[in-house]
């Protein structure tokens, strides 16, 4: 029988068809991408023209996402309850942003427990003048008297002798100690009967203590069971929380909290010689897209409406939102531009993301890690200019997790 030769020649395409997408197919999925430098482009272009190739291998795992660790438990023991009665009244007021109010809520029990008395339920103040909040406008009252039941007394009103007269104010550092309070505090409580703390913060240091003191396990008590937000704050944050993975399902459904404030970018802090310690979005977007980050990664900043500076990023990372962009509409006449609920809303999407990167170091960040590392969400990633081209996310994270140095470790095993 005679073969036709355009059968012959039909077989001889179809194989060869065949083995090209194969091999197509195995060096998508298998073979490592090689940088490979074409003629006539820069370093950048090129970053540009691989850009495909990763958002692919994104979609197969390869996406520099860590898992969460398993929650840390507390290893310290609620301290005993006290049978005295209160001996006075200790009133403060939480100021600035929830990573300020963590530590005033910390060196208030802790006054308040060694002396015996009574704690004043605090107000809220924002940085804008005039911005006054009662407490229950962004966290539980309830919740943070039941934590604090037995270890010392609350009184969510304030008591007429306070309103009555001029309070004595003391200033008192952050991480109070006990000599301090001894020689500072307690003599004019005795005198007094009444005092008003005012927490100031010559350091963010927020390392873990070697040694172990008596205040370590109402300090721990105070920092990480107390401040819970209310429901409405709540409910606001999951749905935030909800948009943002929903939005990042094209790339493994995870997404990026970056704290990058423009008002805090340009502060003469940020704009100091010497070790850098904040970094823009451009800088942001670079740093992440050369750890391995995928061009389709979602992130969240930490700003309420667009700035012209964050253009940059979306050059490289298209989905970047802000609080304006994901937040319910119906929520936006309340939350936004409200100063303390626009923080506290930032913190808890921070400490919930799937990676953190503080483009900003102080006590936002120091906070936000604790609250991360007990629950096992350790990928905090600190940023850096990167000249290594195999440098990974591993090799950027925190040393509050790579060395296990946060006062975290302190209360949770």
């Amino acid at each position: 029988m005679a073969v036709d030769p355009k059968q012959i020649l039909s077989a001889f395409l179809t194989l060869t068809m065949f083995g090209l997408i194969v091999n197509m197919i195995k060096r998508d999925h298998f073979d490592p991408v090689e940088k490979v430098t074409l003629p006539g482009t820069s370093g950048d272009q090129f970053d540009r023209v691989t850009d495909q190739r990763h958002v692919s291998l994104a979609k197969v795992g390869n996406a520099p996402w860590k898992e969460d660790s398993p929650e840390l438990k507390p290893c310290w023991s609620k301290p005993e309850p006290k049978d005295e009665r209160s001996k006075g009244f200790i009133t403060f007021s939480l100021t600035n942003g929830p990573e300020y109010h963590i530590s005033q809520i910390v060196d208030a029990v802790v006054v308040a427990r060694y002396l015996g008395a009574t704690l004043v339920l605090p107000d809220i103040r924002g940085t804008k003048l005039g911005e006054k909040r009662n407490f229950q406008e962004i966290y539980d009252v309830e919740k943070f008297v039941k934590s604090l039941d037995g270890v010392i007394e609350i009184s969510k009103d304030q008591p007429a002798q306070i309103s009555k007269g001029k309070l004595a104010v003391v200033k008192v550092p952050n991480w109070v100690t006990k000599d301090f309070i001894e020689e500072q505090i307690e003599p004019i409580f005795r005198t007094t009967g009444t005092l008003r703390l005012v927490t100031y913060f010559p350091s963010v240091n927020m390392k873990k203590t070697e040694e172990k003191k008596d205040s370590d396990s109402i300090a721990c008590l105070a920092m990480f069971h107390t401040l819970k937000l209310q429901p409405e704050v709540h409910e606001v944050v999951d749905s935030m929380v909800g948009r943002l993975r929903t939005l990042s399902r094209k790339s493994d459904g995870q997404f990026i909290a970056v704290d990058l404030r423009v008002e805090m970018l340009e502060s003469k802090g940020c704009q100091g010689s010497g070790k850098k310690s904040c970094y823009n979005a451009q800088e942001i977007g670079e740093f992440l897209r050369k750890i391995g980050f995928s061009r389709g990664t979602t992130i969240y900043l930490t700003q309420s409406w667009w700035h012209s500076s964050f253009d940059a990023l979306k050059e490289i990372f298209p989905n970047v939102y802000t609080k304006e962009n994901i937040m319910p509409a119906e929520k936006k006449y309340k939350f936004l531009n409200s100063g303390s609920l626009e923080s506290a809303i930032d913190f808890y999407i921070c400490s919930q993301s799937d990676v953190f990167v503080p483009a900003i170091s102080g006590l936002f960040y120091a906070n936000v890690a604790g609250k991360r590392i007990t629950s096992g969400k350790t990928q905090i990633l600190i940023p850096a200019q990167v000249s290594n081209s195999s440098a990974s996310a591993s090799d950027f994270i925190s040393s509050y997790v790579s060395k296990r140095n946060h006062f975290v470790y302190s209360c949770f095993c």
